[in-house]
């Protein structure tokens, strides 16, 4: 047996043992309401209970979170194990239209401020609840917190405790009232009149490397979006059909989040069943099956947590800007940076036959794939790869800030520039010619800073949190998202790069993909025994 069969069947193996060990599912409620409740109802604020309370806040981006503790109930509810206490059912009624206001400001796809403060709120009245109430010693109707999300998993709160990061809003009984006090824990000077998307608020991106790390959120957006648009837009074809499989290979094993990751997996595992390739004819006829209304489109490719319905890193100062452009370059920046070097050419032809088939902008893809055309001879190193695309970013840049500059369609906030700049990554230049302002690199430290930025520097959030916490439960949410990668080191995705490195990618798939398929024969064929 050959050395590339050997890595073959240790990357089968590894992976089974992955699959059925493997990950504890997330069961979360999206901080975007339904849209269809939201126009009802005009609620905004995050219903929990006790079997999702610590899921969701497990999963929220936010730093941020607001817990509101409130009775819509019978008569009486029980609060403690041993007291009884009047529900207030109309003073809970009356705060809500005020609570809602201010969670309006900060839940929802239209909230004037994503991503800072998550609104949620526990109805003691339901049974279930009785518990979960007692353990944040609630004696009042409505009883209001404050802290950081992850702080509230799993503890409670006690008025005699001295030192807790959950601290009790004692007044917040009005929205201006509750707003205020807001404004004054952030320093902040936020408003009901404010409009989607207020400038004051945007993130400094370009020069603060910090940010990055939010882009995982953003990642996962756009990674649902390009699939949904291949889905409505009835993309899949026998033409195209070949290229999406590859991409879909691509994100098993080197996409930034685990979940992403996962959502990818099962619809490869089963794309065969889901879109067969002979329903489909040879003049292109869209198969019924590989569409939004098909088997296809009942995938969550992220997981059913995705979308959120807002960007974070991604943020424009307009609606029209940024968004799902800026959030798929992050994705292929962050692909680049993880492929090893045997798979570099593999992963430069996939992303450049993804873009070309199924970007929705006509010109766009065309300038894209001719910048692909231009290379003549196979990447060898992971490293060509990644700064081919970062060469190729910079050239769509110059010539998008032109464009915008002539018709003013640009973001105001965030206009296209030269990438890393100075601020980021001073060691990136060696000279720039004051004739014409061209930039001569150092491309090794391109490199190194491409590395760490989308690779190192996209996880950090995930690993502050566990850092903060270090309980079991931050630690498995930070392997939800941490990735595979030379910068960041997962069993799994190790095994898997080092596979592919050594041997052809889509060989490599196909066995995996046979073998997860046999392992879902064997075990429906167990069912109808």
């Amino acid at each position: 047996m050959n050395y590339c069969v050997i890595l073959v069947v240790i990357l089968v193996v590894s992976f089974s043992i992955s699959v059925t060990s493997g990950s504890h599912e997330r069961v979360i409620l999206r901080a975007i309401i339904k849209e269809e409740k939201s126009n009802k109802n005009g609620e905004f604020a995050i219903d929990l209970n006790a079997t999702n309370f610590d899921s969701v806040f497990n999963d929220t981006p936010t730093p941020f979170a607001i817990l509101e503790f409130f009775a819509h109930c019978k008569p009486y509810v029980i609060l403690t194990r041993s007291n009884f206490m009047s529900c207030r059912c109309p003073a809970c009624r009356n705060y809500k239209p005020h609570y809602e206001k201010v969670a309006r400001l900060f839940n929802g796809p239209d909230a004037s401020h994503p991503g800072i403060i998550l609104m949620t709120r526990v109805d003691c009245a339901l049974t279930i609840n009785s518990n979960l109430c007692d353990k944040f010693s609630v004696t009042r109707f409505p009883m209001l917190f404050w802290g950081p999300p992850k702080k509230f998993i799993g503890g409670g709160w006690d008025p005699k405790q001295e030192k807790s990061e959950i601290i009790p809003i004692e007044n917040g009984q009005t929205a201006d009232i509750l707003l205020g006090w807001i404004n004054k824990q952030l320093g902040r000077s936020y408003g009901f009149d404010d409009g989607k998307h207020e400038k004051e608020h945007l993130q400094a991106n370009t020069s603060d490397s910090g940010q990055i790390a939010k882009a995982i959120y953003d990642i996962e957006e756009a990674t649902f979006t390009a699939f949904g648009i291949i889905l409505d837009h009835k993309m899949i074809t026998p033409a195209t059909r070949a290229s999406l499989i590859k991409f879909l290979q691509l994100l098993v094993a080197h996409h930034p989040s685990k979940r992403c990751r996962k959502g990818s997996a099962e619809i490869l595992v089963n794309f065969d069943d889901l879109c067969p390739s002979q329903t489909m004819s040879v003049n292109n006829e869209k198969a019924e099956s590989c569409t939004k209304k098909g088997a296809l489109g009942n995938y969550h490719i992220c997981g059913k947590e995705v979308p959120r319905g807002y960007w974070m890193y991604c943020r424009g100062s307009k609606n029209d800007t940024r968004g799902f452009s800026c959030g798929l370059w992050v994705l292929l920046h962050s692909l680049s940076v993880r492929v090893e070097d045997g798979e570099s050419n593999m992963a430069f032809r996939s992303t450049c036959d993804f873009i070309h088939n199924f970007f929705i902008c006509e010109e766009c893809r065309q300038h894209f794939y001719g910048m692909c055309s231009s290379i003549s001879s196979p990447f060898k190193k992971a490293r060509d790869f990644a700064l081919w695309l970062w060469s190729a970013h910079n050239k769509v840049n110059e010539r998008l800030a032109k464009e915008e500059a002539s018709l003013e369609t640009g973001d105001p906030e965030f206009p296209k520039a030269i990438w890393p700049p100075k601020k980021l990554c001073s060691s990136c230049y060696l000279k720039t010619s004051k004739e014409n302002g061209k930039i001569e690199w150092d491309e090794n430290e391109v490199f190194k800073f491409l590395v760490s930025y989308y690779g190192k520097g996209l996880v950090t959030l995930q690993k502050e949190m566990e850092q903060q916490s270090g309980s079991q439960t931050e630690k498995i949410v930070a392997e939800e998202v941490v990735g595979s990668t030379h910068a960041v080191v997962v069993p799994v995705g190790a095994a898997l790069a080092i596979a592919v490195a050594s041997c052809a990618f889509g060989a490599l798939a196909y066995i995996w993909r046979s073998r997860q398929k046999n392992r879902k024969y064997k075990y429906n064929s167990l069912k109808n025994i």
